[in-house]
């Protein structure tokens, strides 16, 4: 370590979700913007004006939306479509109720997978793989849930 933290890594939490759209906006700003699963994000998602979609501004419930959407799984090609996998891999098996016990294997794949796409590491995600030891089991449990109601709300309008 170059320098000592800021703080202790016990007291430093960031909760699932903004580690989650922390991936998300990293992915959508490195796409192709001309590219077919760039415009099926705009058609899926109507109401979101194009300067949110083009800097990767999603709320939970449009996340998982979109890992659940086959169409859109299947227009990514190529460094696209691997690190679209690769977050949702991390997603469901490190930042949810379980921890996959090859956790830090799924998150370095994802880390190169982003590099070689083009995307820039933000201080989220820089977070995740540098701390990634000192996150507690149950990381996943811890939510907030005041931003979880108010996003489920919002994204029922979409």
């Amino acid at each position: 370590m170059q320098h000592p933290a800021l703080a202790e890594g016990h007291k430093i939490l960031l909760p699932p979700l903004h580690i989650k759209l922390g991936l998300m906006k990293n992915f959508v700003k490195a796409m192709d913007q001309n590219g077919s699963a760039f415009k099926y994000m705009t058609e899926k998602f109507p109401r979101l004006i194009a300067a949110k979609i083009k800097e990767g501004v999603f709320v939970g419930p449009q996340i998982r939306k979109l890992f659940r959407d086959d169409m859109f799984n299947n227009l990514l090609q190529g460094d696209e479509k691997k690190a679209w996998d690769a977050p949702r891999l991390v997603s469901t098996n490190c930042l949810e109720n379980i921890r996959a016990e090859n956790y830090k294997e799924l998150i370095e794949a994802m880390l190169s997978l982003y590099h070689r796409l083009g995307c820039n590491i933000s201080i989220k995600i820089h977070m995740l793989h540098s701390q990634l030891d000192s996150f507690p089991d149950n990381y996943g449990m811890v939510s907030d849930e005041h931003g979880e109601l108010f996003h489920k709300e919002t994204a029922t309008i979409d």
